[in-house]
């Protein structure tokens, strides 16, 4: 008879002599022997793009969690491949919700940065003309900017998202094997980037066409993947996937009745495209494979603010698949070592570091120390990773800068910062078109169309000429050349030559009695100093001739007025709004005094003073803004007048005037709804409640003497400028209808 320990060696010896693959085919004298389980398929997550459908992706991986249903590769496009690329990278599905609940994703999807990011050049070019329609001139003619939307918001988001240390990874190097697909925009071939830093790879992958701006990535012009390869189910097999989970959350087809218009025609096509290689991809799952679709009836392409319904829909539609899931679940202790090893760490603090460079590049016409000077960041200070960031929002806000990149390394406790911007070409050579409509539906009815152009960085300092003509109710021209007094110089001189051309209405006792014609021409010097991009002061000198003759009731002898004369004048101004067609936040202030020097002996000069003001507030759906107005002149009549809409509503318009002008009001809208971001913003009903009038100077201001009023509008936001439909009434006077395309608080 054997020993046992002569059995035990002959079973090792037989056990040793079988082939590796032999062991795994025989599952069942594995078990009986205690050997190794079968290897796990290798499962791989295909997220398809579908723009702000593609929430529905973080439901799903909230489902996948619950089951402990393993990933053990990551491959998506658009709206997926950002999912996907930041959950590949260490991002938690609570990180994911986070980033859905939190971003401002309407900054997101908007034409440009925050207004109140911008420069107070360009917050000041929205008061002159607050269309927001603009194109690139050039000597090859007219183009528009590459994308309906702004870079900033979106990189600034992309950021957020990404777990520290990620942002410039390769696609390939990440704790989840990841990929993401763009289409190459001069040859339509595919792009899988792969080397690609994390954060370029999903910028690129999500520059949907006509929304986002394109990305170069290794001298290749690329868009969104989406157009060739919105289900990349052959990346995945690739990769070496068994098993793939794919979630479709493709936009489908629009139906005829939506064919419309040239633009419903236009997304038609891509959406054809698009769904013509998704179907593809559908015919090479096989039948292990498991596709996701959720329900997304409702929710469009650019409906980001539905993100919480796009989850949902993502969620229950995993659960209802939970039947064909659980077999790849693994033991809650197995799947939860797999998490930790994907899961990034959490973020150090933002410690400040002392800043011992700092290298600012430029692709373009815009000086270096221009862009230094603006970025607010100087060597030896304390430096936050935030304060880098904030800077390169400060750059994009000059207006004309297509792309900033940061890179921060840090050296024991001392920071390096490198900043390089990429002027977008279009920019330095805009025009922007406008056109602008009122109407009481009775006398008072004006059109104005408007072109705004602006030329940028003419010098090294900055130099910028803008030049503005107006046709319609009164006709317009004036060009200004503005100077800093050095790179990046807060000083500025800004001569300007203007003409302009017009008639007005004089009333008696709030009647019209007559309608004067005039035109006249100036010129302004301006020594100016910049606070920032929130404020600017400004004092200068002026020098008019004015000619007017009245025209109604008719008299060809009437005699034509000359008024020739010079003004001295310091204005102060605070911007802060965070639009123009109905702020909803920030402030507005604009203080100027005006003397002109005595016309003759025995004469006093005229001084004349003006304050505007207006707080802007919004909580929810609720916006609204408080205002108050004051002028005043020595003699004659205050720089101001007051009705119209807004201006003692119902009172015909600037038919209040007086050597002292006064005017109060509150506004408050709740918001009902929205245009789609490409087109415009929201949708308002409110009311505004006013009080005003105007006085001679000896007269006491009494509360009687204040006239009440009142109306009830709707404002819509639009890429044109602001529409109000209104209506509005005087206490104890007139009630009228208003239509307005243009600016009218």
């Amino acid at each position: 008879m054997l020993s046992l320990r002569a059995v035990l060696a002959a079973c090792v010896a037989a056990l040793c002599c079988l082939p590796f693959a032999a062991v795994h085919a025989a599952p069942q004298a594995e078990a009986a022997t205690g050997a190794a389980k079968p290897a796990r398929p290798k499962v791989a997550l295909v997220l398809s793009g579908g723009g702000a459908r593609g929430f529905a992706h973080i439901g799903v991986l909230k489902v996948l969690q619950e089951l402990h249903v393993p990933v053990d590769l990551v491959v998506g496009t658009s709206m997926g491949g950002v999912v996907g690329g930041a959950y590949a990278a260490g991002a938690s599905v609570a990180d994911l919700e986070k980033m859905a609940r939190e971003t401002d994703w309407q900054r997101v999807v908007a034409d440009r940065p925050p207004r109140e990011e911008l420069a107070f050049r360009r917050r000041e070019e929205d008061l002159l003309l607050s269309s927001r329609i603009e194109f690139g001139v050039s000597r090859d003619g007219i183009s528009t900017p590459p994308a309906a939307a702004s870079n900033a918001a979106l990189e600034r988001a992309l950021n957020r998202l990404l777990p520290p240390g990620m942002r410039d990874r390769p696609a390939s190097a990440l704790p989840l094997p990841f990929r993401s697909v763009a289409s190459d925009l001069v040859n339509g071939e595919l792009v899988e980037l792969v080397d690609t830093p994390l954060f370029l790879s999903m910028r690129a992958s999500l520059a949907v066409p006509g929304v986002f701006a394109p990305v170069r990535v290794n001298n290749r012009l690329v868009v969104d993947g989406g157009l060739v390869r919105n289900l990349p189910v052959d990346m995945a097999r690739a990769m070496g996937a068994d098993i793939i989970i794919a979630v479709n959350v493709g936009t489908p087809l629009a139906p005829e009745k939506e064919l419309g218009s040239a633009i419903g025609v236009a997304q038609q096509m891509l959406q054809i495209l698009t769904e013509q290689n998704v179907q593809r991809s559908l015919k090479e799952l096989r039948p292990d494979d498991i596709l996701v679709a959720p329900d997304l009836s409702g929710v469009s392409f650019l409906d980001f603010a539905n993100y919480a319904r796009a989850m949902r829909a993502g969620e229950q539609a995993a659960q209802a698949l939970a039947a064909r899931l659980a077999p790849l679940a693994l033991p809650p202790e197995q799947y939860a070592a797999r998490e930790q090893l994907r899961l990034a760490a959490p973020a150090l603090l933002d410690v400040a570091l002392p800043l011992t460079r700092l290298a600012i590049e430029s692709e373009g016409d815009i000086n270096p120390r221009t862009l230094q000077a603006q970025a607010g960041l100087v060597e030896g200070q304390l430096v936050s990773q935030a304060d880098v960031q904030q800077a390169a929002a400060r750059l994009y806000g000059r207006g004309d800068i297509a792309r900033v990149e940061t890179g921060v390394v840090d050296a024991g406790e001392q920071r390096t910062v490198t900043i390089n911007a990429v002027e977008a070409p279009w920019a330095s050579n805009r025009l922007r078109v406008g056109l602008e409509l009122g109407s009481d539906f009775k006398d008072s009815n004006t059109f104005a169309l408007k072109l705004l152009h602006v030329a940028s960085n003419l010098n090294s300092w900055g130099g910028e000429l803008r030049s503005m003509a107006q046709i319609g109710t009164t006709r317009n021209f004036g060009v200004q050349f503005w100077q800093p007094l050095g790179a990046g110089n807060p000083w500025y001189i800004a001569p300007t030559l203007q003409y302009t051309s017009s008639s007005v209405d004089l009333f008696d006792k709030g009647r019209r009695s007559a309608r004067m014609a005039y035109r006249g021409h100036g010129a302004t010097l301006v020594l100016g100093r910049q606070f920032g991009y929130w404020g600017d002061l400004q004092i200068g000198v002026t020098h008019s001739e004015l000619k007017g003759r009245v025209v109604i009731p008719a008299d060809p002898n009437a005699p034509q007025e000359r008024a020739l004369g010079t003004n001295q004048f310091v204005q102060f101004r605070i911007d802060t709004l965070d639009g123009t067609g109905f702020p909803t936040r920030g402030a507005l202030l604009d203080a100027t005094w005006m003397h002109s020097p005595s016309p003759g002996a025995g004469e006093a000069g005229l001084g004349r003073s003006a304050v505007t003001a207006l707080k802007a507030f919004g909580r929810g759906n609720w916006a609204g803004h408080v205002y108050g107005e004051w002028a005043r002149a020595q003699r004659g009549e205050a720089p101001l007048s007051l009705g119209g809409f807004l201006r003692l509503s119902g009172t015909q318009f600037e038919s209040v005037t007086g050597r002292s002008v006064a005017l109060a009001r509150v506004v408050m809208a709740r918001r009902i709804g929205a245009l789609p971001a490409t087109f415009g913003g929201a949708v308002r009903a409110g009311f505004s409640l006013e009080m005003g009038g105007g006085f001679d100077q000896s007269e006491r201001w009494k509360a009687s003497k204040f006239t009440q009023a009142g109306s009830a509008f709707v404002s819509v936001d639009t890429r044109f400028g602001p529409v109000y439909v209104a209506g509005g009434a005087t206490r104890g006077g007139d009630s009228t209808l208003y239509l307005f395309l243009g600016p009218a608080w």
